[in-house]
């Protein structure tokens, strides 16, 4: 129980881990904007091509967002202290599809296959703790707006906004414990927005992109065994630190 704790506490430090690692990384870009406002242009062309390619990585933390039901407060759940939702990591890999709709307007497509890992901590009244760790492996297809600066110099801030599908690519739940029961659904849909910035080079585009997501479907699938009895519904919130190359 007591490793069990502690790296609960590691986990819960992995959302500001990767918001400093974002953070750092625009600031610099933002300073560097200032410095490369009149230089030479690296690949002046480039935001005339309308559809570019590229890929991307993602490194990610994740959490469920609970809802108790009503029947969490009779005598029939009464051993059931609370239910904690833990942060834990994961990464993505993906394609990216881009279309420039306008000036400063582009379409972007980015099919990826993403590993994610949840966590619910059960607190009991008599000070026992039971883990269930949900491990699953999507296959998302977020389709998103993304809103332009101007170019200054070498670099471009952005926004990006958008919604994000996605399936479970083993098709089937795959839960640490063996014994325990909480059962998801295999499929999501998340709500993304975020900010960047394109940096150019001589022969590629760099873009760090953080980027946060909600998730719109409920992913209780089972309400009537012991671990679903206690929840309404479950919603997952991540945030992604993206590195795309074009």
């Amino acid at each position: 129980m007591q490793a069990t704790h502690v790296r609960n506490k590691f986990y819960l430090y992995w959302p500001k881990v990767i918001i400093l690692i974002a953070t750092a990384l625009l600031l610099t870009t933002s300073v560097d904007a200032q410095k490369l406002k009149f230089v030479r242009k690296n690949n002046p062309n480039y935001d005339n091509k309308k559809i570019t390619y590229g890929f991307l990585i993602g490194l990610h933390t994740s959490t469920y967002q609970i809802n108790y039901a009503d029947r969490f407060v009779t005598q029939d759940l009464d051993t059931v202290h609370s239910i904690v939702p833990g942060w834990t990591p994961g990464f993505s890999l993906g394609f990216i599809v881009n279309y420039r709709a306008t000036e400063f307007l582009d379409l972007r497509i980015t099919p990826k296959v993403a590993f994610y890992e949840h966590s619910l901590t059960y607190r009991f009244t008599d000070e026992t703790t039971d883990e269930q760790r949900v491990e699953t492996t999507m296959v998302e297809f977020p389709i998103l707006l993304k809103y332009k600066s101007v170019r200054r110099g070498n670099i471009r801030m952005y926004m990006v906004g958008g919604i994000k599908p996605g399936i479970e690519a083993s098709g089937k739940k795959q839960i640490e414990n063996t014994t325990s029961t909480l059962e998801v659904n295999q499929f999501n849909v998340n709500l993304e927005a975020g900010f960047g910035f394109d940096l150019y080079y001589p022969l590629f585009k760099f873009s760090p992109e953080l980027r946060f997501s909600r998730g719109m479907v409920d992913v209780l699938e089972n309400k009537n065994n012991i671990y679903g009895q206690p929840l309404n519904r479950i919603n997952t919130n991540t945030i992604t630190l993206y590195l795309l190359f074009q």
